[in-house]
């Protein structure tokens, strides 16, 4: 469970990492996203994810919470712990992403707004759609974890005086909104993304009639396949706005 709640928050933010240098600065972009530099970025990515729970297992943070019924981290166990968590799982890369995505916005609003004059600097639909849609899924991850990881620094800061007035149903509500993260990805990437959406009609479709999972295999193989033009072609105009 530890994996893929730090896993997911690290993910995200080298997911904005990655569009702030595809749309603000797309002649880099094929130069630090190689296949090499991209296979190495996400060893990286896992890496730092295993690292980052290892501390659990000695700090003896990990302890059964009889009011969600699970073993989850315990935020009374040590005060510069959960601080050092908190930072670094959600303060950090909060702030790496906000940064990444506000660049992006203001490129964004600086391009609508120079199309109207020069109709050669534009970015391409495409790109603004999937900027689009990781945003929502960082807002989203924001809102749904947030509640848990303040209330995890107010216990840090003075265990004594804040846990006795926390409500349990406000932690047990904190506790569900995080993980109910997860399943609001799926319907975020099925109402912004067109693939998704395809994939998601065909799912069903083939719920009815199985028979139609081994139609037209191949033409979808091929779709799935294309990808879209090298950013430094396509996005020759946007990049040369620097921000």
């Amino acid at each position: 469970m530890g994996l893929s709640v730090i896993g997911s928050i690290f993910n995200i933010t080298v997911i904005a990492i990655n569009r702030y240098c595809y749309i603000c600065h797309s002649l880099w972009y094929n130069k630090l996203f190689n296949l090499k530099n991209t296979c190495c970025y996400l060893c990286l990515t896992w890496i730092l994810t295993v690292v980052a729970i290892v501390p659990n297992f000695f700090v003896g943070s990990l302890r059964y919470d009889p009011r969600i019924y699970s073993c989850t981290f315990a935020q009374t166990v040590s005060t510069s712990y959960t601080i050092t968590v908190v930072v670094v799982h959600f303060i950090v890369p909060l702030s790496i992403v906000s940064f990444c995505y506000l660049r992006i916005w203001i490129l964004v609003i600086q391009v609508k707004h120079r199309v109207r004059q020069d109709s050669r600097q534009k970015l391409r639909a495409a790109d603004v759609r999937n900027f689009l849609t990781m945003f929502v899924v960082f807002v989203l991850f924001a809102v749904c974890w947030g509640p848990l990881n303040f209330i995890g620094l107010a216990v840090s800061i003075n265990p004594l005086e804040v846990v006795p007035k926390i409500p349990e149903w406000l932690f047990v509500l904190s506790y569900f909104m995080a993980y109910f993260n997860s399943c609001l990805n799926a319907m975020i990437y099925g109402l912004l993304n067109q693939n998704f959406r395809k994939e998601y009609k065909r799912i069903l479709l083939t719920l009815w009639a199985p028979r139609l999972l081994f139609i037209d295999v191949s033409k979808g193989g091929s779709e799935g396949l294309k990808s879209k033009p090298s950013p430094a072609v396509t996005n020759n105009h946007q990049a040369e706005i620097h921000l």
